[in-house]
């Protein structure tokens, strides 16, 4: 079987599967196989694949097909630019949340002059991609990953290694803020939490609804339990003057901005994705 033979086969049968995007789906995971980058395919279509690499192939699309995510297939995820390492464990890293990186990248970069050395705490890190994209985009910046789970952390962890950020970035372990010393206060606060009604994740897409970690998913029965206890907690642990930057879902838009009107809170601003949805609230640490 040649390339082009295993490309239309395969993405015939995902297509067959429901998959999106079957093709470029079935390009990816030959790619995986042949370790080879995926425009290289289109120079190679004619190359004939061995017993080992059809069966390899094989067995991954037919994993694909049952609805299981392409990037626990290929072990990874791509997030502003790094490759993230992903499995069971972490939520895989989205397109929207990328925005609130860029966000929170571009504020820490603007304040470097008045804080040479920035204090940030990713609440809920999981795979750790906030943590360590901020990490590489800010070095000045010390950077605190907080999870409840020690599976999570295990997987931010072996990815600040990956991207040489290991020295610069504090895990912690436990249930929110209580996690933290008392004492404890960053200029940024970035968080990425649960925000699904617990009774829309039987709805979800097979790949999010049966592979991603639960806990990451279920933000309780209106999507803001987890939100609520961020809005709490954030103001003792924030400095004067600092910022608050988290993601939320479609629709909630006006119940985050009042959870954020608060006398702790200057006025909290909402901005947009990259498909131009209502998705990261900004909200500053007032200085009273």
């Amino acid at each position: 079987m040649t390339v082009l033979e295993a490309i239309h086969r395969c993405a015939d049968f995902l297509a067959r599967k429901g998959v999106d995007s079957p093709r470029l789906q079935a390009e990816l995971l030959l790619a995986h196989v042949l370790a080879l980058p995926r425009l290289r395919l289109y120079l190679d279509f004619e190359r004939r694949l061995s017993d080992e690499e059809t069966t390899r192939l094989r067995e991954l699309v037919r994993r694909r097909g049952k609805r299981e995510p392409l990037q626990h297939l290929l072990g990874s995820a791509s997030f502003c630019g790094l490759e993230i390492t992903v499995s069971r464990e972490v939520l895989i890293p989205r397109p929207e949340t990328e925005s609130l990186a860029e966000l929170a990248w571009e504020w820490l970069q603007s304040v470097a002059a008045d804080q040479p050395a920035p204090r940030v705490l990713d609440f809920g890190t999981g795979s750790g991609c906030l943590a360590i994209t901020l990490a590489v985009k800010c070095p000045a910046a010390r950077v605190t990953a907080l999870d409840i789970s020690p599976a999570a952390l295990d997987v931010a962890r072996e990815n600040a290694r990956r991207h040489g950020v290991a020295g610069r970035v504090e895990f912690v372990e436990g249930d929110g803020f209580a996690a933290l010393r008392p004492d404890a206060t960053f200029d940024l606060i970035v968080a990425n939490p649960p925000y699904i009604p617990s009774a829309e994740i039987e709805t979800l897409q097979p790949e999010v609804r049966d592979h991603d970690p639960q806990v990451a998913l279920d933000g309780g029965p209106d999507g803001l339990e987890c939100i609520r206890q961020i809005a709490a907690g954030a103001p003792h642990h924030l400095r004067s003057g600092g910022r608050l930057m988290l993601e939320f879902g479609d629709g909630q838009d006006g119940a985050v901005r009042a959870l954020f009107a608060g006398e702790f809170w200057n006025e909290p601003a909402v901005r947009n994705d990259l498909a131009g949805r209502p998705r990261i609230l900004v909200a500053g640490r007032s200085t009273r």
